[in-house]
């Protein structure tokens, strides 16, 4: 969610890992051992929560966390409780890092100290007040000072245990005299409205000399004193009222302007400020990556987009913008995951990764290590394959997931870590049973691939094949690569970076899936000796269930339909794979002007490259349907023909009626077909579910054979996911990367003009980059310097703009923005410079 400003849209996200605690105090009881669970916060409010690890001082979580933070903040705060079943989980420490000062941690595990929690310190929100001194002239003629106090109203305040009933206390105070007033109750909010007016007497006559109320004879004695505006919760609870915030404001600076009006952050209460031991609390490991993104309209992208977008085109692609990217970051996967978002987006992620890959191949030596390193392409292939294929694995992986998470079968296979009780046997045969299930749902799951994956796939296996034609099982090796050990494998290895369960899974539970994990991982990979590729003896002993050539067999089909993809320009080079064959009941197509339309029994067969009938298997085709021209496949209604289990094969001219021989079969050729069809270009987004029959089609009554559809077509993606990206957004991250690597953009420049005078050894300097045309290499890092500049331009200017209107003091900035005054600070710096 982004946050309006003029002219821009502010995003915040954050990236966590919570990795673990260590040395946390003991329990005093006789186990003294402890339930342990890590939170979120944003302020005070909670945005996660880690599993509970039981009976440990140093638990392990291992859990990432992600969200879009749709409003300002001021910590992200993490705290660890206890768990307690019969009372409120007991805080054992926090850790609170201030929004200012998370770039210092930016993506670095980092162990901090667990400080102590006491409801003085736990504060959030902001209050807004109006503050007015004046002189009153009394009747005798004196002069004294009165101070009126307008409450309007707060935002933000915490929820504590789930309500906010919040009043404000208002104190004027000094050294002889504290004076308190309070608002009414607001029910039931955390943003009240107050708009309540307080008048205090500053300064008294000097014939009015109580002491208790404070005696004034010199005004300087107003610098002595202060207003103190706390926020209280009303609760029920027998300990009282809880605070929540308070501010205090000295009247001297009321001295410059009688009347001041502003918004102000609450603060913790002094005693909140003492310094406690942190020593005995323990300490908790992190990764934080804060991001903060200001985003113009899209025409101030327009250059370094389309420079971007290009790239795929851009001969060699080691000379374009987005390979360029990958070569200044100083890790791959932060040049993948803005690029293949916005490579996704417009569409252009298929010829941007075949490029690249295709560049990666030609580079490799031994067929053997294709697309085994972090490079460019595989992190991008890992990242379209993760925001692609988030379903896929939903629909393969979950069910079977859930299962293990929740049997707890015992499945150790390892003779050393064996439990009491527990026969080796039994578990290898547990173990067998999960390995077995998984590997036929992921054989069999080649019909629910994304398209976009299957598109890349073909592209990979295309160009392996190409430049090791020696090597017949490349082919298979290249996909595998990718689908196996980078997707399969990662995801039942750790489910909960892949949203397949909300947690890390227990101990117990997370050693099964490793050994599954393992061997499926091996499954995939085709590799000649398999059980030699086992460290441990015992999974080379269990790993001989496996070797069948069934195994072998079902992986290579899987491979074969997946990378299947519908580039029908590719079929001088791609040999026909068959998909599916068998015999249905076909209705004649009308091809003829006369003749019956009657049923008939076929063998069909369908390949990557045509769907066919013929009178008998082996038969020369009667008829051959290429796939280009499939423009949908839908099922039909049965009461078109009175006939069950009927499905429509649409092409530009006519429609295919056919009947498979049961429900099951039918689902098949219409998930099949649709597979293989599914990236046509003239691909229908409406059909008749009815025949045409009589002279008008059944469903819509329409008269013309070639009305247009009545019914939207199924099939495709389950979910759009080019909507869910903002191309703008992720234009500006990639901006903010070429801007923070720009030292290294010059560097490469300098490379590309040493290559083009001086073809000898490369200086060493200059070895870490991939220049293959250094004149176009550096064409292209002109134009990214060149756009990268005029954007930083756009912003200083917009920093600039934004600096001469802010106010401090404003609902936007209040007083006690410590990121707003070190924004001013900056500011001032960048001013200072400049003069």
């Amino acid at each position: 969610m982004a946050v309006e400003e003029e002219g821009l849209r502010v995003f915040q996200s954050v990236r966590i890992k919570i990795g673990e605690a260590k040395n946390l105090p003991t329990y005093p009881g006789p186990n003294k051992m402890r339930d342990c669970y890590c939170t979120v916060n944003l302020d005070q409010e909670e945005v996660f929560r880690t599993k509970i690890v039981e009976k440990s001082l140093c638990p392990f979580y291992g859990e990432d966390f992600y969200c879009e933070i749709p409003r300002s903040f001021r910590h992200l705060s993490f705290y660890i409780f206890d768990r307690d079943v019969f009372r409120r989980d007991s805080i054992i420490g926090k850790v609170a890092i201030q929004k200012e000062d998370l770039q210092k941690y930016h993506n670095r595990d980092t162990w901090f100290q667990l400080q102590h929690v006491d409801a003085d310190s736990e504060v959030q929100g902001k209050v807004h007040l109006e503050l007015r001194l004046s002189e009153v002239i009394t009747d005798t003629g004196v002069v004294c000072h009165k101070l009126a106090t307008r409450v309007l109203e707060c935002q933000g305040l915490p929820i504590v245990n789930g309500q906010c009933d919040p009043y404000a206390t208002v104190t004027l105070a000094g050294p002889y005299r504290s004076e308190a007033k309070k608002t009414k109750v607001k029910k039931k909010t955390n943003n009240p409205q107050f708009d309540e007016v307080f008048y205090f007497e500053v300064t008294r006559p000097s014939s009015y000399n109580k002491k208790s109320h404070f005696d004034v004879e010199d005004a300087d004695e107003v610098d002595k004193m202060e207003i103190r505006v706390d926020l209280w919760n009303a609760s029920n609870l027998k300990f009282g009222d809880e605070f929540l915030g308070e501010l205090r404001l000295p009247l001297k600076f009321l001295r410059q302007s009688s009347s001041y009006e502003a918004w102000y952050f609450l603060q913790p209460r002094d005693n909140g400020n003492k310094s406690l031991k942190t020593d005995d609390l323990g300490s908790l490991r992190l990764n934080v990556v804060y991001t903060e993104d200001h985003v113009f309209s899209s025409d101030y992208y327009n250059p370094l987009r389309d420079l971007l977008l290009k790239s795929a085109d851009v001969e060699p692609v080691s000379a374009s913008a987005a390979h360029v990217l990958g070569e200044v970051c100083r890790e791959k996967q932060e040049a993948a995951i803005p690029l293949v978002r916005l490579f996704l987006h417009y569409g252009r992620i298929v010829p941007f990764i075949s490029a690249i890959a295709n560049a990666e191949v030609k580079r490799t030596q031994d067929p053997n290590t294709i697309f085994r390193g972090n490079s460019l392409t595989s992190k991008c292939i890992d990242e379209t394959m993760k925001l692609a294929g988030m379903h896929y694995l939903q629909v393969t992986l979950k069910p079977i997931i859930d299962e293990i998470c929740q049997v707890h079968k015992p499945c150790e296979i390892d003779p050393v870590k064996l439990k009491d009780g527990e026969n080796l046997e039994n578990n290898r045969e547990n173990l067998r049973q999960y390995v077995d299930r998984i590997f036929t749902v992921i054989t069999k799951s080649g019909v629910s691939c994304p398209t976009v994956m299957c598109d890349i796939f073909f592209s990979l296996r295309e160009s392996a094949a190409k430049r090791f034609q020696g090597d017949l099982d490349v082919r298979y090796t290249a996909v595998s690569s990718f689908i196996f050990l980078r997707f399969f494998a990662p995801a039942i290895l750790s489910p909960n970076l892949f949203q397949l369960t909300p947690h890390h899974p227990d101990p117990q539970t997370s050693r099964t899936l490793t050994l599954i994990s393992k061997t499926i991982q091996t499954l995939g990979s085709l590799s000649k000796s398999k059980s030699a590729s086992f460290k441990e003896s015992y999974m080379a002993i269990f790993y001989d269930y496996f070797n069948e050539q069934k195994y072998a067999d079902a992986v290579k089909n899987f491979l074969d339909l997946i990378s299947s993809s519908g580039r029908r320009d590719h079929k001088s080079i791609e040999q026909p794979i068959l998909l599916k064959e068998g015999f249905m009941i076909k209705r004649a197509q009308g091809r003829k002007r006369f003749g019956m339309k009657n049923f008939k029994k076929r063998w069909f067969r369908l390949t990557n490259h045509e769907f066919t009938y013929q009178k008998s298997k082996g038969d020369h085709p009667l008829c051959s349907i290429p796939i280009e021209n499939i423009l949908a496949v839908e099922k039909l209604e049965e009461e078109s023909f009175k006939m069950k289990n009927m499905f429509q094969v649409i092409q530009p001219e006519r429609v295919l009626y056919i009947q498979a021989n049961n429900c099951v079969e039918a689902k098949d050729w219409i998930d099949i077909l649709t597979k293989v069809s599914q990236c046509n270009k003239k691909r229908l987004t409406v059909y008749h579910p009815s025949a045409y029959l009589n002279g008008h089609w059944l469903c819509c009554k329409a008269t013309a054979d070639n009305a247009p559809g009545c019914t939207p077509c199924t099939g495709g993606l389950p979910a759009n996911i080019q909507l869910d990206i903002d191309g703008d957004r992720e234009t500006e991250r990639i901006y903010s990367l070429f801007n923070l690597y720009l030292p290294k953009l010059e560097k490469m420049q300098e490379a590309c003009g040493s290559k083009s005078v001086y073809d000898g050894p490369e200086q060493e300097e200059y070895s870490t980059f991939v220049i293959d045309d250094p004149k176009e290499t550096y064409k292209t890092l002109k134009q990214i310097i060149e756009d990268v500049v005029t954007l930083e331009q756009e912003h200083a200017q917009y920093k600039r703009d934004k600096f001469k209107k802010t106010k401090y003091g404003s609902q936007e900035h209040p007083i006690g923005d410590k990121s707003f005054q070190s924004y001013i600070r900056q500011q001032s710096e960048i001013s200072a410079h400049s003069i």
